[in-house]
Order: C-alpha cells, then sequence, then structure tokens
C-alpha cells in the first residue's frame, strides 16, 4: 500500500492514469460467447470543431454508460469517430487560403483537396484528443473518419442502392442557398439572428380597377416572382376577394389571390404575397394551388433576367430600387420598424436565399414508412418519450431529401460528369453500421450490429436519427439502434444557449483544467434531469463537485490510516446497529444507481450517490467508527468507489490502484450487486430515531451518549 499524498491533484493524475487504461487496453470489448454485447456509435464530431459544453455534457452521458455496462461483464463498444463536414471544412480552408491572397480556384479542385487533407491531418483530431482529456473510454483502435477509403466504398453502395430503385433524381426545387459558399445548405447549417429591418406595406391593384388590396413584406425585392397573393380562408375582411385577380405592381402580371391555411391573419394586413421561388411556405402553397414559380434572385445573390430591368442588380440595390419606384408609382402603402429572425449561413454569416436550383433529392416516402413502423412499435425507445411524436409527426410529412452540394470537399457523387458531393448527412446517415464495416460483412458489423444506444442533441432527430434509422432499415433490413436517449441542452446562467463566438458560452477545457475532469463530468451531470428539455449551466456545482473529490481523497486518507488491513470481504457475523444501518443503506444504493443509470437517469443517479457519501457514509458512519473498532469501513468504501466509477473515473481508479496496486483494475472490475437480504427498513426506522437524539443532543451542547453508543456499536 502506497503513501499518499494530503491533497488531491487532479493534473498529476488523470493522464497517468489514462495511459494505464490505455496501455491495458481495457477500452476494447471482451467478446463472450453468449452474452449480448453494449454497443454505442459516437456522433461523430466535425473535424474543424473542439469541445463545447453540449460534446461534454453528450459525451460524459456515454461514458457513464459505457463503463457500467464494461463493468457489469458484457462485452461492451464505444465506437469512436469523426466526420468530414463537407461546408464547415471548406470554409476553414478557404479562410486560410485568404489570408494568402488566394481562392480555392487559384489552386484548382485537386490541389484545394490536396490542402484539406493536409489540414484534416494536423488538426483534424484534436476533438478526439480533448475527449479524452475528459476521460472518454472509447476503443481508440476503431476510430473511423467518414472520407476512409472503406467509408467512400460504403457511402457510393449507398447511393447506388437508391439509383437503381428509382428512388434518387434531379431536378429543380427550393433549398436553402448561401450565395457566399455557392451551394445548398441544410436546415442545421443555417442559424437565425435578430434583425432590425422595415415592414413594407404594399399596395396591389385588383383588375378592373376595383380598388387595391396591401400586403406586408420585409423582402419587397422578392415580389417580381409573385405569383398569387394569399389570405386564410378564415378572415372575413377578404372572403369577396377569393378568386379575383390582382395586378403585381412593377411587372404588370395578373395574379390570383387564393386563401391558405398556412396564411396568419395575425401578421400584417393579413393578406401576404406569394414568391414560391423564393421562400419555402410558398413553394408548398404554389404546389398546392398549380402556382407558376418565377426565380428572380440567382446562385449568384443578384437578380436574374426575369427581374425585368431589376436585373443585375445585388439584392439590397434592387431592394431599395424596387421602394422607390413603388413610391413614384403611390404603391407604398407605409413602413414600419420591424424586428425578425434573419436566417443566415452558419459558416459564413451570409442571408440565406431560399431558391428553385437544380439539386438531386431522394423520393422519401417509401422511406419513411418502415422507419415510422418500428418506433410506433417501440422496437426503437426515445427517452424522453416526448420526442417520439416529434420524430413521427416530421417523418408523416417528410419532403424529398436534398442531397447534392456545390462542394469540392466531400463524397463526389458517383455518377460520370457529376462535379457536385453529397451532403454530409447522407454520409453520417450511415455512420452506425459502415463504422463496423458495411457493406462488408464483417466479424464486428456480425457481432456488434445493431447498436444498443444513441445518446444525441434534439436539434438533429430529423437531420440524423431520422435518416440513420431508415438507411439501416432499407441497406441492412435491422434497426440501428434500441434506444435513443435526447441529453438536456446546456444553456448558460441566464437560460441563453451558449456561444463561444458571442461570448455566452463556455470551454469544458478550461474547466478541465481548473478543477479536474471528474469535477467538471459529475457537476454537469448534477445539473440534468432525464425529462429535463434544458439545463442553465451554474459553475457552482463544478466547484461542489471538486469539493465532493477531495471528500473522497480524505476519506481515503482516514480510513488508509485508521484501518491496518487492506480492503475486505464483508461477512455478516457481529455486525452493530450502525452497521446494519449502512449496509442497507449501501445495498438500497446499489440498486438505485443502477436503476437508475439502466433508465437513463444520470443526472438522478450523481445526486443519490453524493447525498449517500457526503451525508450518510461520511457524517455519520465514518464518524461512528472511531468509536467502534471492528467497522466497515473499507469494505463500505470500495462499493462507493465501484458505482463512483463511472461518473468519477479518474480519482476512483487513481484511489483504487493505491489500494489494489496488482490486482484488477477498477475500470473492468466487478460492478456490485444488490443483496436483497440486507436491506432491512426496520433497521433503517431504528437508527434514524437514534440520530435525531444524537442531532438534538448535539443542538444542547453535548451530553451523555454512553446509552446511545451500546444501542449503536452492540452487536
Amino acid at each position: 500500500m502506497m503513501e499518499i499524498s494530503k491533497t488531491y491533484e487532479p493534473k498529476q493524475v488523470e493522464e497517468k492514469i489514462y495511459n494505464l487504461w490505455e496501455k491495458g487496453e481495457f477500452f476494447k470489448p471482451l467478446v463472450k460467447k453468449g452474452k449480448k454485447p453494449f454497443v454505442i456509435a459516437i456522433p461523430p464530431p466535425n473535424i474543424t470543431g473542439s469541445l463545447h459544453m453540449g460534446h461534454a455534457l453528450n459525451n460524459t452521458i456515454q461514458d457513464v454508460m459505457t463503463r457500467y455496462y464494461r463493468m457489469t461483464q458484457k462485452p461492451t463498444l464505444w465506437l469512436p469517430g469523426t466526420d468530414h463536414a463537407g461546408i464547415a471544412t471548406q470554409n476553414v480552408v478557404e479562410k486560410e487560403l485568404k489570408k494568402e491572397g488566394k481562392t480555392r480556384h487559384d489552386l484548382g479542385r485537386e490541389k484545394f483537396i490536396k490542402r484539406v487533407w493536409q489540414w484534416k491531418e494536423k488538426y483534424g483530431n484534436l476533438i478526439l484528443d480533448q475527449l479524452k482529456k475528459l476521460g472518454c473510454s472509447c476503443d481508440w483502435s476503431r476510430t473511423r473518419f467518414t472520407l476512409d477509403t472503406d467509408y467512400v466504398k460504403a457511402v457510393e453502395t449507398a447511393f447506388l442502392h437508391y439509383y437503381k430503385k428509382g428512388w434518387i433524381y434531379q431536378g429543380p426545387r427550393i433549398v436553402n442557398w448561401c450565395p457566399r459558399c455557392s451551394t445548398a445548405i441544410s436546415d442545421i447549417e443555417i442559424k437565425y439572428i435578430p434583425s432590425k429591418t422595415k415592414l413594407w406595406y404594399l399596395k396591389y391593384p385588383l383588375k378592373n380597377n376595383e380598388g387595391f388590396i396591401s400586403v406586408a413584406t420585409t423582402r419587397p425585392e422578392t415580389m417580381l416572382g409573385d405569383t398569387a397573393v394569399a389570405v386564410s380562408p378564415k378572415d372575413e375582411r377578404y372572403k369577396n376577394l377569393i378568386g379575383k385577380t390582382a395586378i403585381l405592381p412593377l411587372m404588370n402580371r395578373e395574379i390570383p389571390i387564393i386563401a391558405d391555411r398556412l396564411i396568419d391573419p395575425e401578421f400584417g394586413t393579413g393578406a401576404v404575397k406569394v414568391t414560391p421561388a423564393h421562400a419555402i411556405v410558398d413553394y408548398k402553397m404554389a404546389k398546392t394551388h398549380k402556382l407558376g414559380i418565377i426565380n428572380v434572385i440567382g446562385e449568384d445573390g443578384k437578380m436574374t433576367q426575369d427581374a425585368g430591368k431589376y436585373a443585375g442588380l445585388n439584392i439590397l440595390d434592387a431592394r431599395n430600387k424596387i421602394i422607390e419606384d413603388l413610391k413614384t408609382q403611390n404603391l407604398l402603402e407605409k413602413e414600419e420598424d420591424y424586428e425578425h429572425s434573419l436566417a443566415v449561413c452558419d459558416r459564413c454569416g451570409t442571408p440565406v436565399e431560399p431558391l428553385i436550383s437544380k439539386q438531386w433529392f431522394v423520393k422519401m416516402k417509401k422511406l419513411a414508412r418502415p422507419a415510422i413502423k418500428v418506433v410506433k412499435e417501440n422496437k426503437i425507445k426515445f427517452i424522453p418519450a416526448r420526442y417520439k411524436k416529434i420524430y413521427l409527426e416530421w417523418m408523416k410529412n417528410i419532403e424529398d431529401w436534398c442531397i447534392s452540394r456545390q462542394l469540392w470537399w466531400g463524397h463526389k457523387i458517383p455518377l460520370e460528369g457529376e462535379n457536385d458531393v453529397l451532403d454530409t448527412w447522407f454520409s453520417s446517415a450511415l455512420w452506425p453500421f459502415a463504422i463496423l464495416g458495411w457493406p462488408k460483412k464483417t466479424k464486428d458489423l456480425k457481432t456488434f450490429y445493431p447498436t444498443t444506444l444513441l445518446s444525441t442533441a434534439q436539434d438533429i432527430i430529423y437531420l440524423w436519427v431520422a435518416r440513420m434509422i431508415f438507411s439501416s432499415l432499407e441497406l441492412c433490413k435491422k434497426i440501428p439502434f434500441r434506444d435513443v436517449y435526447i441529453h438536456s441542452t446546456v444553456l448558460n446562467i441566464e437560460g441563453k444557449r451558449m456561444s463561444k463566438s458571442l461570448g455566452t458560452g463556455l470551454d469544458p477545457l478550461e474547466l478541465i483544467e481548473k478543477y479536474g475532469a471528474d469535477a467538471t463530468r459529475l457537476g454537469l451531470l448534477y445539473l440534468t434531469s432525464r425529462e429535463q428539455q434544458a439545463i442553465r449551466f451554474s459553475e457552482d456545482a463544478i466547484r461542489a463537485s471538486k469539493n465532493f473529490a477531495n471528500k473522497l481523497w480524505n476519506l481515503n486518507r482516514f480510513i488508509q490510516i485508521s484501518n491496518k488491513s487492506q480492503y475486505s470481504s464483508f461477512k455478516t457475523q457481529k455486525l452493530s446497529l450502525a452497521d446494519k444501518w449502512i449496509m442497507s443503506r449501501l445495498n438500497e444504493l446499489i440498486k438505485d444507481t443502477t436503476d437508475k443509470i439502466e433508465s437513463y437517469q444520470m443526472g438522478e443517479a450523481s445526486r443519490r450517490l453524493y447525498e449517500f457519501v457526503w451525508h450518510e457514509y461520511a457524517d455519520w458512519y465514518i464518524e461512528m467508527s472511531k468509536l467502534q473498532e471492528n467497522n466497515l469501513n473499507v469494505y463500505v468504501f470500495e462499493i462507493i468507489l465501484k458505482l463512483l466509477h463511472p461518473f468519477m473515473p479518474f480519482i476512483t481508479e487513481y484511489i483504487w490502484q493505491l489500494n489494489h496496486e496488482k490486482e484488477t483494475p477498477l475500470i473492468i472490475s466487478e460492478w456490485p450487486k444488490t443483496d436483497k437480504k440486507l436491506i432491512n427498513l426496520k433497521t433503517e426506522e431504528e437508527f434514524e430515531k437514534i440520530k435525531k437524539e444524537i442531532t438534538e443532543i448535539r443542538k444542547k451542547g453535548g451530553g451523555n451518549f454512553k446509552n446511545l453508543a451500546e444501542k449503536i456499536f452492540k452487536p
């Protein structure tokens, strides 16, 4: 038994302990015949990313589950890897080139891609190294990347499978377009920022000089592509105008006045312009009412030839000229200040333009049906359960999926003469089975698929979770995972989304540096609850967890000093009331912790462990053990270390190593089992009465403990 220092210093411990785990290859699964494995495929972080609070929470949750099931002696595998992140990575490298006064076009496609690979080799695994600092026990020998040679083969196989079935087609449809990045982008690549603008009220003359109908808009430049005016069918103000014809100002084009339930009668005048080529809702109305579609904004962010005399102007110049012309014709009723959320490209900050573009799409109706069925039948469970309804609602109304991107970095569409690359989400939709070797029939795929759990954020249920489900059902004929755990969103103390760039975020690595990984992990979990949609982060929770780590350290020092023997086995002979009480509470704790981990209540489990260790074991049993020569301190503390290990892996392993240097490491030790025979509620009630008596005596300034001591310590 080694002599230990008086204080616990995480910096001196964590790297050594992690190296011990890696050297011992304890992260690799030990396959046992007849034992069903526990498998998690990590949500692959972008190679451009660095650890943020959402990552820290989600990966801590996954590590708790992985370490727990590893200790239950199940074959346990946590599969790591990274995503090539097409648009994000291309943007990062383009910014580097800009510093050199170059663009990607100066290099050409081949040299630019080579440059991106060089960047990836230098920075691409940064976030994986950060996950190691957090204590993540992934099997790093199986690390995958979505542009690995085998993964490229998987993506090509999936594309050609859909293509041969006639489910992939090319055609003009409305997409989110970034004029700066010159590509279609997905919903998750858009962010919404508060923006001050104007709400312009425009007068559209009615045919045959019957007056005007006024519409309100924040985007007068798109009016050049209007093909209707729409009102709510419930709006009494406009019932007599439905079916009539308006004249589009400046373009002198006849357009119908239609009724549609998508219209909000409270917005503006209750009548809105319908521009199907430049608004997704308007595009839906155009399909319903068979309206024309006119593209007046091009992919370069300038007005097209269909914009008439405004052709060639950029959007802002066109807007100003249109407003000026409407004023001249007395067709601008009024304008007022207006605040709204402006959709911008998450990567470059350019306002996103919904527009019609010729892209590749996947037909979704047939793919969606089995993906709806397995969730309805609870073959895949969402936790919390409320997300099941959200998933099903989206899947029932699913639109065809735009899978092409006008980028250079990514999976090239495997068709002759096609230069576009595939949407990053197309390749990540194959993640849980492609990382195990699909389409090859590998041993890993046979052994570890389907996976057990997916832990992820609510904002990618549609973009990723749903796509993995239908991809796996179609390509593997299996569900990809059994449970989908949607973790809480981490907000700052004011309830705002965390963002390092906006100064509202915290860097988990700074917390690890300051308090240690164990305190960071436990503090984050302590704040969560399975049913919480969002948590407000407070550094106080990390500080409290740091104090808790120190408490564990001091408990171990006390036990080493006061107990000459090393960790012992438990024997039921000659137990005192105090012993029986702590064993009853301990076995309840084992059951409670086990149940809570298995039901994804990690926050509740962490709080229960904290309370037991500090307020039952330390405050009461340890104090009483000072008066009892033979006690269970060593045995109880050993169980505590095991129960805490998934939550605080470094300090628990380190203390374990100090006392079990030549024995099985804690990481692969056996998870404690509940002994129901030792749970005794009568004993607990009797002991609680004595605790109250002692508390009262202490309040009165002390007294005679002799009679109480006999009750507590007599076997």
